[in-house]
């Protein structure tokens, strides 16, 4: 019983794709991805019209979507997050109906709990057999982690396995089994490995985001948190890497033996975890080639589904054992709300991913962003876009301060007492705008083109048609 298929098209055919369904990709090939452009083109030739898009995340490789939806071959977009060349497009309301914005614990909690169906996934596989047991450690395409494709896999009526590596039958180990894959694809090409994943993914040597990276460090210091068991995120953004290079050091000279690093995995955190300063990394997605190689060689480092990692409905995930993560900010407002989903301009230029998720689960939520951006201030009036409450964020940290939610009280004082540059949010608003001038309002239209979910499936915020 061979599930293999000679060309996309015959598989697509067998898996019953027809006009107005849900198709589903995941984003581990990140801005070297073929396969979602490659589907597409074929239901374009097809004549297939009206499908709904449903992505753990599109990026600028991605931007193909835009003809097929002037076209009517796409007509709904739901994502976690969406790069700039595609989301400038449906910010300026190319779409008919709003986009669905998701967190990535948000996305398989709605797939799970049937709130959202899909009818076909189809999953980018560096390495295949001919049965559908899917791995991403190996291949001209390997991207480590596929864990925001589980859920897809088990939850879509049918599953296309897409590969550029079929190996022969057991592909071990077997990330994602044969027995919730319909058909097997080789292809010549899954993606571009210098679009997947980097080198190496780099610390910053901007003196103003190495400021912001010390402050931060010297807050998880003194936060109480740091001690035998501390457990990690951090981003893949310059300053928030640069806390990694502050971190180590304090848990060196504190003799603390961290529990685990999670999230998106960078090669920062695996020499943290070579080190000795982590036991175990729980992985959902890798970020460079150190991170690929150090999944596939190291048993402490383990794939974990989105699930695990973060969903609302899940008895447990992850993200509830996390003391602090490091996350950044296009905007934070004087009642420390987040905007990730849009750029000042209120443009969409990105999404929660795991932002909110992390937000709630973490007993220490931070985010670091320099004052101000371009002569735009980041601490505002209210943010354009609520990505993620001001409830769940604990602190701001920026080169010239550090603003302490007012609910944790106690945390602030320990900040003071420890010399830090403590102001109220107001404060750092105000330092922002004798520097940049008050930010003139927002331009936006009366047209809803995007709708964001809070992890739990909420509504949290509207994204507005912007004017170009």
């Amino acid at each position: 019983m061979s599930k293999l298929c000679t060309t996309l098209r015959s598989a697509m055919e067998k898996a019953g794709l027809t006009s107005g369904m849900t198709i589903s990709f995941h984003h581990h090939l990140r801005n070297g991805d073929h396969v979602l452009n490659m589907v597409l083109a074929e239901a374009a030739a097809m004549g297939i019209r009206d499908l709904t898009v449903q992505a753990s995340s599109l990026f600028d490789i991605h931007a193909p979507l835009i003809d097929h939806i002037k076209s009517g071959v796409v007509t709904g977009v739901e994502a976690n997050y969406i790069g700039q060349l595609v989301g400038r497009e449906l910010s300026l309301g190319l779409l008919d109906k709003p986009v669905v914005f998701r967190s990535h614990g948000g996305r398989p909690a709605a797939i799970e709990s049937g709130r959202v169906h899909i009818h076909i996934a189809f999953i980018a596989a560096p390495t295949a057999d001919c049965q559908g047991n899917l791995n991403g450690l190996y291949g001209p395409s390997a991207c480590g982690s596929l864990g925001y494709a589980f859920s897809d896999a088990r939850c879509a009526d049918r599953v296309v396995a897409i590969t550029d590596n079929l190996v022969p039958y057991p592909a071990m180990p077997a990330s994602i089994e044969e027995t919730v894959v319909d058909y097997v694809v080789p292809v010549e090409s899954i993606g571009d490995p210098k679009g997947i994943v980097s080198g190496t993914t780099r610390i910053t040597r901007d003196p103003v985001g190495l400021l912001i990276a010390r402050y931060a460090a010297e807050v998880i210091r003194h936060s109480g948190l740091l001690k035998d068991g501390f457990s990690f995120q951090t981003g893949a953004g310059g300053a928030s890497l640069a806390v990694t290079r502050y971190l180590a050091p304090i848990m060196k000279e504190l003799g603390v033996k961290g529990s685990f690093g999670l999230g998106g995995i960078t090669g920062y955190m695996v020499d943290m975890l070579q080190e000795g300063y982590f036991q175990k990394l729980l992985d959902v997605q890798c970020f460079d080639l150190k991170a690929v190689e150090s999944i596939r060689d190291n048993p402490s480092h383990q794939e974990i589904s989105a699930v695990r990692y973060a969903s609302p409905d899940a008895k447990t995930a992850a993200v509830n054992n996390l003391d602090a993560v490091i996350l950044g900010a296009t905007q934070v407002d004087e009642g420390f709300n987040v905007n990730v989903h849009t750029d000042s301009n209120g443009f969409i230029m990105g999404g929660s991913g795991g932002h909110s998720d992390t937000a709630a689960g973490a007993k220490l939520a931070m985010i670091v962003a320099p004052l101000f951006r371009a002569r735009l201030p980041i601490v505002v009036d209210k943010v354009i876009t609520t990505s993620t409450p001001g409830s769940t964020v604990d602190v701001l940290v920026t080169q010239r301060g550090i603003a302490v939610n007012p609910a944790r009280q106690e945390l602030a004082h320990s900040l003071k007492a420890a010399g830090l540059p403590v102001y109220p949010i107001h404060d750092l608003r105000s330092m922002a705008e004798r520097l940049t001038g008050v930010p003139r309002p927002v331009a936006r239209g009366n047209r809803v083109v995007a709708k964001v979910e809070y992890r739990d499936g909420s509504l949290l915020d509207e994204i507005y048609q912007a004017k170009d």
